[in-house]
């Protein structure tokens, strides 16, 4: 039996590991949960999964989730709890589902812990990919992507030499305003930004898909999870969702994930390999679909993952920078107090402000994420 313990379990990767979890009790346990502020939907958590420690963000939701729960589960709060559900469970497996870069320290207290990692958390290897590396090859842990397009590559990769790779492509829906101009996008609102057309997701990963951040911070990840330059990744914009991703190899030959837009197969996957089961999800009818479309990716339209481009070949703090000023914006977007077209503006403003630390250690990391975080929410 597998023991997991999740951190972001009452997001929407966290919800779907569950789900998936709950398919197979034979073959999981949860030993530890870390939701937010959800504290309806974690205490039922708890008590479908019977979890020994949880976590909350504040004291008082603590105190009050304390009388929600069994008293066998002890509950914990704040960043300490999350230190404390990712490393100090009996748990074998860490699924890092929570949002932004609060997912780093955990994630790598975990790594410390000789936990495995399933991670869907993309900006713990943007913000320190380096150090995340250097502490997996260390430990002799497993890093297992959940992110729907790395889980493909991941999957195509299956048997395959890395020096026989050419290039791999990600794709890309194209978020809620992919058909739109960016004279369409002067005045668009949060609501609309938070229809995605194929994907049930977060408000924040909503909004970073519509921009591209989110297929940036994608990029990131891939040139740390496959040791790849970053000019051997493509997007392609792809707006069935189908095609998951595609790896073309030396011979030219390309081997492609397909698969209904659902994220409880690459989670089931990452908890399961190198086994397959069965899953809860709808089969892929090709037929029925009829027809698949691609378009090459415009840099000028989506001008923040030209920036991930950047951010990743300029190294160091850069990449954490990007992250952080965009974390800031999107904030900032979703309360109201800026435009759209400003979340973009203000990646930019935080990148040309900052002065580069080539080669950084966690705790000038953490320096320059306070450092952009701050500048993001001076800049209009």
């Amino acid at each position: 039996m597998k023991r997991i313990a999740i951190l972001g379990s009452t997001g929407s990767i966290g919800t779907q590991t569950l789900d998936v979890i709950s398919h197979y009790p034979d073959l999981f346990a949860v030993e530890g949960l870390a939701g937010g502020y959800n504290l309806s939907l974690l205490a039922e958590q708890v008590n479908q999964f019977k979890p020994k420690k949880v976590s909350v963000a504040t004291k008082s939701l603590a105190d009050e989730l304390k009388l929600m729960v069994p008293s066998s589960t002890r509950v914990y709060y704040g960043e300490e709890g999350l230190l404390e559900v990712a490393a100090g469970t009996d748990a074998d497996y860490m699924v890092s589902a929570l949002v932004g870069s609060q997912g780093l320290r955990p994630t790598l207290a975990a790594i410390e812990a000789g936990k495995d990692i399933g991670l869907a958390n993309k900006e713990t290897l943007v913000t320190a990919g380096h150090i995340v590396r250097e502490q997996v090859k260390r430990r002799g842990v497993k890093l297992l992507p959940i992110d729907s397009e790395h889980s493909a590559i991941f999957q195509c990769l299956n048997g395959e030499s890395m020096k026989n790779v050419h290039k791999i492509t990600l794709t890309a829906s194209g978020g809620s305003f992919r058909d739109r101009t960016r004279e369409d996008l002067q005045h668009v609102t949060v609501e609309q930004a938070l229809q995605h057309p194929n994907w049930s997701m977060g408000a924040k990963i909503t909004i970073d898909s519509a921009t591209m951040v989110n297929k940036g911070l994608e990029v990131i990840e891939a040139h740390w999870l496959f040791q790849l330059a970053y000019s051997q990744i493509e997007v392609l914009i792809h707006p069935e969702s189908i095609i998951h991703s595609l790896v073309e190899f030396a011979d030219n030959s390309i081997i492609a994930q397909l698969g209904n837009p659902d994220m409880r197969v690459p989670i089931q996957y990452a908890l399961t390999y190198p086994e397959r089961l069965k899953t809860p999800t709808a089969s892929l009818n090709l037929a029925q679909i009829g027809k698949l479309h691609f378009r090459e990716m415009d840099y000028e339209r989506f001008p923040c993952l030209k920036m991930a481009f950047e951010s990743g070949l300029a190294g160091g703090t850069a990449t954490t920078v990007f992250n952080a000023a965009n974390e800031a914006a999107v904030e900032r977007f979703l309360k109201g107090e800026i435009k759209f077209l400003q979340i973009e503006d203000i990646i930019s403003d935080a990148l040309d402000k900052h002065v580069l630390v080539s080669n950084p250690d966690l705790e000038q990391i953490m320096e320059a994420d306070a450092w952009a975080r701050v500048a993001a929410k001076r800049i209009n």
